[in-house]
């Protein structure tokens, strides 16, 4: 199982040290596709242990936890490692016709696969101090990948990027201290029993709300999120595409974890807060995307509004709740990366991704409109895509609590997410092009249009079967949520016979 669950941290790794050595030719994006590819297999055989096995755990170097370094992968932790193949394979694809061969020699490939092993290790860690170095590796390939080119418009996005990530950085380290303080320990199946026995629990909410703070910045909630329209649009479309995938999703992961695994002593304070925070972060988000009048940034700003739909199945915290958060992470990072992908070739083709500058491409390219259309309508919410079943689950967990104004604005946020995609639809693919060009896939080569439209109907594809066969993908996200609700599980695997008696394991029966 330790080489099961350490293949998606070292695969990337490696794949980055051979891309970086062959940058100069053309092997380093073929590595970084191959790379990516061998990511997925590892992570599909992951998911299949997890499936047959329940919670698997390893401890590097054979050392007992809580002492040594834990992995560990749950169903939640499984199935953001394979979305995080999938979409790194896409995306890596889609890079070969999209990434220069000036960036490709500044290492774009090796920080690629950086940022992928930062993402995996996320997901599998089973301790605070290893989420905090995988966030660290994370943010150092993110602000490669920003900053690559040198233009000032980057640059400018990548300082406000940095600059707010490393302030919640610093109040994720406090709270590492204080937490280790309280607790004695930072693993996370440990920190479980370990918080139940704190008696200051005013001191531990404190805690509670600083890792809340910290996390959020990294999800982007509000009011933490203006680093990310600042920056997403600036890099190239492959580099948007990934960030607008994984990153966010990696810090509404910490907080689902962290606050259905540890921080649930005072579930009324800490969740009403989350509730509040999802229910601004929906509306400022769709509101900042109907002023926008620029493709990629429109999306962000959809990003932002779409993340508090996650932390809305966390802060309503049933287990339908539960089930609509899983669903949804899985739904977003698969469409939010394929409408970056779209517009990206809608600039390669058009001109430009400001709407005002560009048109047409539904009479020039319809093959390009209907694959806009898929992504685009999953994430408004309409029937029978993935995004309906998604806002579905979480609209009708608001509803069995009664809370109707959160329903109310679940429902209006995705009239409002509709209002902007027609808003790119009219004006990039309906209306003719202010400049009378004749936008078409044609004019790209052959080997770049294999490489720019495979991913995108591969991504669009995926949607629609989550769509239209829904059902196992809820009974998967059923079953994650249970894991989530009742750790039990998730404890006894990580910490294991040999740490009875250093955590109180005996104790899991009781307390349970």
């Amino acid at each position: 199982m330790s080489w099961l669950l350490a293949a998606p941290l070292i695969i990337p790794f490696a794949t980055a040290v051979l891309a970086f050595l062959f940058r100069n030719g053309p092997e380093g994006r073929w590595i970084s596709v191959l790379g990516s590819a061998a990511l997925l297999i590892a992570s599909g055989l992951l998911m299949q242990a997890v499936l047959a096995e329940g919670v698997v755990a390893g401890q590097m170097g054979n050392w007992p936890a809580p002492f040594g370094i834990t992995l560990v992968a749950d169903l939640l932790s499984a199935v953001m490692v394979v979305i995080t193949g999938i979409t790194g394979l896409a995306v890596a694809v889609y890079a070969l016709a999209d990434i220069e061969e000036r960036l490709e020699k500044l290492g774009y490939h090796a920080l690629f696969q950086v940022l992928l092993a930062g993402v995996c290790g996320a997901f599998l860690t089973g301790d605070l101090f290893n989420l905090y170095v995988w966030f660290e590796v994370m943010l150092i390939a993110s602000f490669g990948l920003l900053i690559l080119g040198g233009r000032r418009q980057q640059l400018d996005a990548g300082i406000k990027y940095v600059t707010i990530n490393l302030v919640s950085t610093i109040l994720f380290l406090a709270g590492i201290g204080l937490l280790y303080g309280m607790t004695g320990t930072l693993n996370l199946a440990d920190l479980h029993l370990a918080v139940q026995e704190v008696e200051n629990k005013g001191l531990l909410t404190v805690v509670a709300v600083m890792f809340m703070v910290a996390f959020g910045v990294k999800a982007a909630v509000f009011p933490l999120f203006f680093w990310l329209p600042a920056s997403y649009h600036t890099p190239s479309v492959a580099v948007s595409a990934i960030f607008a995938g994984l990153l966010t999703k990696v810090g509404v992961y910490a907080l689902i974890r962290m606050f259905t695994l540890v921080f649930t002593e005072d579930v009324d304070y800490t969740h009403t807060i989350l509730l509040w925070v999802a229910g601004f972060t929906m509306v400022t988000g769709v509101l900042g995307a109907a002023a926008m009048n620029d493709f990629r940034r429109i999306l962000s700003f959809h990003i932002v509004s779409q993340i508090g739909y996650m932390i809305l199945g966390l802060a309503l915290y049933t287990p339908l709740a539960l089930v609509g958060a899983v669903f949804y992470l899985v739904h977003h990072i698969i469409v939010k990366a394929n409408l970056f992908l779209v517009a990206g070739v809608a600039r390669r083709i058009a001109g430009s991704t400001e709407l005002s500058a560009i048109g047409g491409l539904y009479k020039t390219a319809p093959v390009l409109g209907l694959l806009f259309l898929i992504p685009a309508f999953s994430l408004a919410g309409f029937p029978p895509l993935s995004g309906f079943w998604a806002k579905y689950i979480l609209v009708k967990a608001s509803l069995d609590l009664e809370l109707w104004l959160v329903a109310g604005v679940a429902l209006v946020v995705g009239l409002l997410t509709i209002y902007s995609m027609t808003k790119i639809w009219g004006n990039a693919f309906w209306k003719p092009h202010p400049a009378g060009m004749q936008p078409k896939l044609g004019s790209l080569s052959g080997r770049d249009r294999a490489s720019l439209i495979l991913p995108i109907a591969s991504l669009a594809i995926l949607t629609c079967v989550i769509g239209l066969f829904p059902e196992p993908f809820v009974q998967f996200a059923e079953r994650a949520a249970a894991q989530l609700l009742d750790p039990v599980d998730y404890v006894a695997t990580v910490l294991g016979a040999e740490a009875e008696g250093a955590t109180g394991l005996a104790q899991l029966e009781g307390i349970e």
